[in-house]
């Protein structure tokens, strides 16, 4: 039984899926404290918050068996993301349920930018008839600068569009075709904040994006332009936005995000009059919540029943699809790590080649350099080890990862070469392939031999002389310290060199066999290894 924290309240009927599904026990605890949540914590296999709970690192330290945390919308700032890769903890978002919801409310915000809507109704309360005091401007003709043109400013620039506005685009990702196929102007920053008359930003908050709007970039606007964030606080520097506003070098503004929330009751933004303020309400729509909640109920479900990655903020996705094909290559390539780490043992390691040959070089890359990788580290650093903080613990043992996909021809229709590469260039390799019907994934050759290695258990490699009688030898060891040999597989190069031989056992030898074995004058070198994964 698997156990889903719900820790902030989310659709109803996400809930109700949740429960719906076999093996899943689903805890609601809305409104809790940070302590109630350390305690709820302890044995979670996952937790779905929205923006009140925050996943900490003492939270994520509490939470032994937490594979996944899900945030039911777009920013995962009250999520401590880099404590949870570090444990291997995927997070993931819904970055698709609120997009309509904000692009919706950016653009209303525009609207009271541009007709003084708002505070016409407040004056039209107090009692008042005043017409001339609010006198507006048209959209109609003017230069809208969308900054950061993902789902939600395509959304903006649709809409901008419809009222004959001229969208400029900036977006350091953005290609000329998607530019071309949502009939918005590519330009440079600094282009976009010289002519826009509107501006609306829609980037994440990074160190890149913070304070991108700042004193410098407000001396290069027009005087008059109107300026809206719907998007992250932080990205409009306010202090630079207040002076703006002072000075009539903005005309209008309208925020739904700021640098802290709540901002203080003495902020001045709230004294602005021609500033509309909101309580970050982007994705507060009843159709932006049922979406968010389904959304992240479901892929909860998936991550945690099949394995199916989506909207992951600190891994690749893998949908269900490519995650089918993969699965026998990604038990093939975890295993293959495995091995390698143990052969590779005593060698000063600086390098990981990973090579596919054949029909597995057009699959999905990642999430099989990234199994690979978890197999690597697997007997390094424990049982925490998984898909998400693999290539961050490689990184931190100093070992560079190198992927190559090749079409040279190799004996097999598919291939996985693997290779542990010191400082000085001296190599370990393996290669793995997958065998009949069942897909048996099985090594092919290891380090300059080729022999076929079922990849499972206890597997005894002992390269030694090629003299007569030596195989006998080591059974007559391995056989009266009561182990059973499996299977044998026995290699060699040319005649009078150095022979492999690989047993695949059933027990592991007692020390005291593996010293007897160690003690023959044909070994030269004997490695035991344990396929766990």
């Amino acid at each position: 039984m698997k156990k889903i924290l719900v820790a902030d309240r989310i659709s109803p009927i996400g809930v109700a899926f949740l429960r719906e599904q076999d093996g899943f026990e689903v805890v609601e605890a809305y409104g809790s404290s940070p302590e109630q949540v350390l305690e709820l914590a302890k044995d979670v296999h996952a937790i779905i918050v929205r923006s009140e709970t925050k996943v900490t690192a003492e939270v994520i330290a509490a939470a032994p068996k937490l594979v996944a945390v899900g945030r039911a919308g777009v920013g995962v700032d009250n999520i401590d993301v880099e404590v949870a890769t570090e444990r291997g903890i995927i997070v993931m978002n819904t970055p698709s349920g609120n997009t309509i919801a904000t692009a919706e409310l950016t653009f209303t915000h525009m609207l009271c930018g541009a007709r003084p809507i708002v505070q016409a109704a407040a004056s039209m309360k107090e009692g008042k008839w005043d017409r001339k005091s609010f006198s507006g401007s048209e959209l109609r003709g003017k230069n809208l600068g969308v900054i950061g043109m993902g789902r939600i400013g395509a959304e903006v620039a649709k809409r901008a569009q419809a009222f004959a506005m001229n969208v400029l685009a900036y977006d350091p990702y953005l290609t000329e075709a998607r530019a071309k196929t949502l009939g918005v102007e590519m330009t440079n920053l600094d282009t976009l904040l010289a002519q826009a008359d509107y501006i609306t930003v829609h980037m994440p908050l990074t160190e890149t994006t913070q304070y991108m709007l700042d004193e410098k970039a407000f001396e290069k606007m027009k005087k008059g332009v109107r300026v809206f964030n719907c998007a992250r606080g932080g990205i409009i520097k306010e202090t630079a936005l207040i002076e703006a506003l002072n000075s009539g070098k903005v005309a209008a503004a309208g925020l739904d995000v700021y640098e802290d929330e709540p901002p203080a009751k003495d902020c001045p933004l709230r004294t602005i009059p021609n500033v509309v303020l909101t309580p970050h309400l982007g994705a507060s729509t009843k159709e932006a919540q049922e979406s968010v909640g389904i959304e992240v109920s479901e892929i909860i479900a998936q991550v945690l029943k099949d394995g199916v990655i989506n909207n992951a903020v600190n891994m690749p996705s893998v949908d269900r699809a490519t995650l089918q094909a993969l699965r026998p290559y990604l038990t093939l390539g975890e295993r293959m790590g495995c091995v390698l780490q143990q052969i590779a043992a005593g060698l000063k390691v600086e390098k990981l080649r990973v090579c596919y040959f054949g029909k597995v070089a057009d699959l999905s890359a990642g999430p099989l350099s990234r199994a690979i990788q978890r197999g690597y580290i697997l007997n390094i650093s424990g049982k925490h080890v998984t898909d998400v903080n693999a290539p961050l613990i490689l990184k931190q043992l100093g070992i560079e990862v190198e992927i190559v996909k090749t079409n040279i021809n190799s004996d097999y229709a598919e291939l996985i070469q693997l290779e542990a590469i010191d400082k000085a260039g001296k190599a370990v390799e393996i290669q793995g392939t997958l065998v009949g019907k069942s897909q048996s994934p099985r090594l092919v050759h290891v380090d300059g031999h080729d022999l076929e290695v079922s990849l499972n258990g206890k597997i005894l490699f002992i390269k030694n002389e090629d003299t007569p009688g030596t195989i006998g030898q080591f059974g007559t060891i391995l056989g009266n310290a009561g182990v059973n040999i499996a299977n044998m597989s026995l290699s060699r190069v040319k005649q009078d060199q150095l022979a492999l031989t690989a047993f695949e056992l059933d027990s592991v030898p007692a020390s005291c066999a593996m010293d007897e074995l160690k003690a023959l004058k044909v070994v030269k070198d004997i490695r035991l290894v344990s396929v766990t994964c």
